[in-house]
């Protein structure tokens, strides 16, 4: 979805990391068995099939991580079908089990985080998907998977809540995938707390949405509807392409 980084800040991204983790864990902590068989934010999951997912998704990451500290090849998942297998079998644990997945999964992953030495940060690993990125990218997607699915479960927490700095540099990734895309729609970005712009294709007459930088994200992250955004040149939002 990105760029590879170049400031990348280890100790910065786990601080950053660490904190997203400790209030996913709180929210968490909170479930009853019937609220993680409630419905997420995310079709045809429950909660418990977010709380695996985010636990697998540590698991994943400390293999990148592995891979890049010591150059034995270490694959994410074994592949994408087992990667679904593991999320579903594991959805209808209790909510204890789930909790204590969660927070065993994230923090083995960073154990492993801090074994890296600053070199391994930049040699190349593959993910399931095929992507190849230097390992930093490991970081950066952990991060963003915390935040993320902390909204999708839908106990309080949303993308309002995401921290500015998260938001200022996701939503210029999401503005340059989109841009990449065939069947992303032409428009232009207004992000009102910041006065930021941003452009996705060059027509002239592409519409313009305009709300704070939260707002913009979670829309075209398919997190919101963009009720609280305005959109100008158009009589509705434009229909941005399944991003994550």
């Amino acid at each position: 979805m990105t760029t590879d980084r170049t400031d990348f800040d280890p100790a910065a991204a786990l601080e950053q990391i660490t904190t997203a983790t400790e209030h996913l864990l709180q929210t968490a902590a909170r479930f009853t068995d019937a609220d993680v068989r409630a419905p997420s934010l995310l079709p045809d999951w429950s909660r418990g099939h977010v709380l695996t997912h985010l636990a697998r998704n540590a698991d994943g990451g400390r293999r990148l991580l592995i891979w890049a500290r010591t150059g034995v090849e270490t694959a994410e998942y074994p592949n994408l079908a087992a990667r679904a297998e593991q999320i579903e079998s594991g959805a209808g644990r209790s909510a204890a089990e789930l909790l204590a997945d969660l927070r065993d999964s994230a923090a083995a992953f960073e154990a492993e985080y801090r074994r890296m030495p600053p070199e391994a940060w930049r040699r190349i690993v593959r993910w399931a998907r095929g992507q190849e990125h230097p390992a930093a990218r490991a970081a950066d997607a952990r991060l963003c998977e915390v935040l993320v699915h902390h909204a999708d479960l839908d106990a309080g927490y949303t993308p309002a809540q995401w921290p500015t700095e998260f938001v200022q540099d996701m939503l210029g990734r999401v503005v340059a995938s989109l841009s990449a895309r065939d069947d992303a729609p032409a428009m232009q970005l207004h992000a009102t707390d910041t006065g930021t712009w941003y452009d996705i294709g060059t027509a002239r007459d592409a519409p313009s949405v305009h709300g704070p930088q939260n707002s913009l994200l979670a829309w075209l992250m398919g997190r919101s509807p963009g009720s609280d955004l305005a959109v100008h040149n158009a009589p509705a939002l434009p229909r941005p392409p399944f991003l994550y």
